[in-house]
C-alpha cells in the first residue's frame, strides 16, 4: 500500500511528466528512490527526438545498472506516472530493481488513448506483472490519476488532428 510519504515522490513524477509535456514530449515521469528514501535519479520522457526507447523507466534501469550494487537496486523503488510498458518492465526486471509504484495503469492509459482516437501502439499493452512476474507492483494511485489523465489529454488534443505513429509510443503506464 502507498503511504502518505510516498505521495511526494509520485507528485514529483507528475511534475516531471509536465516538464516532458512542456518540452513537446509525451507526459511521463519517473523517480528512483533508495531504501533510505533518498531520491537517487529521476527522468522524464525523451522520445520526441526520434528514439522511442527514451522512456524514463528504461533510463532509470540503465542508470541503476551502472551506479548501484545488486542489493541497492533490489531495495530501491521506481515511482512513475504510468505503469511500465513491456520494454521498461523487462529492463526493470533484468537489472534487478525492486518495487514499482505507478499512478495510472496501462489499462487506464489504453482506454484514454483509445477514446482520443490515438492509433494502437506497435507493441502489445501488458501489465508489468505479465512481463516481470517477480516484481512487486502497486498502483494505480487514485489520488493522482486525474492529473495524469489531464496531461495525456493535453498532449493528444493539443495537436492539429489525430496523433500519428511518430507521436505515439507503446506505453503501458
Amino acid at each position: 500500500m502507498v503511504d502518505e510519504s510516498e505521495l511526494a515522490y509520485l507528485r514529483r513524477c507528475v511534475e516531471l511528466a509536465t516538464e516532458a509535456l512542456e518540452a513537446g514530449d509525451e507526459p511521463f515521469g519517473s523517480v528512483l528512490v533508495g531504501a533510505d528514501g533518498t531520491v537517487l535519479a529521476e527522468d522524464h520522457n525523451r522520445v520526441a527526438g526520434g528514439d522511442r526507447t527514451r522512456h524514463p523507466e528504461f533510463e532509470l534501469a540503465r542508470w541503476s545498472a551502472t551506479r548501484l550494487t545488486p542489493e541497492e537496486r533490489a531495495a530501491a523503488t521506481v515511482y512513475t506516472s504510468g505503469e511500465h510498458c513491456p520494454m521498461c518492465a523487462a529492463a526493470h526486471a533484468w537489472v534487478g530493481l525492486g518495487r514499482i509504484v505507478y499512478i495510472a495503469s496501462s489499462e487506464q492509459l489504453a482506454g484514454w488513448l483509445g477514446a482520443l482516437g490515438v492509433p494502437a501502439p506497435p507493441v502489445r499493452t501488458l501489465p508489468v506483472r505479465d512481463v516481470a512476474p517477480g516484481v512487486v507492483v502497486e498502483g494505480p494511485v487514485l489520488e493522482l490519476v486525474e492529473e495524469v489523465h489531464a496531461l495525456h489529454r493535453r498532449f493528444h488534443t493539443g495537436k492539429a488532428g489525430a496523433a500519428d505513429d511518430r507521436d505515439h509510443r507503446n506505453r503501458d503506464d
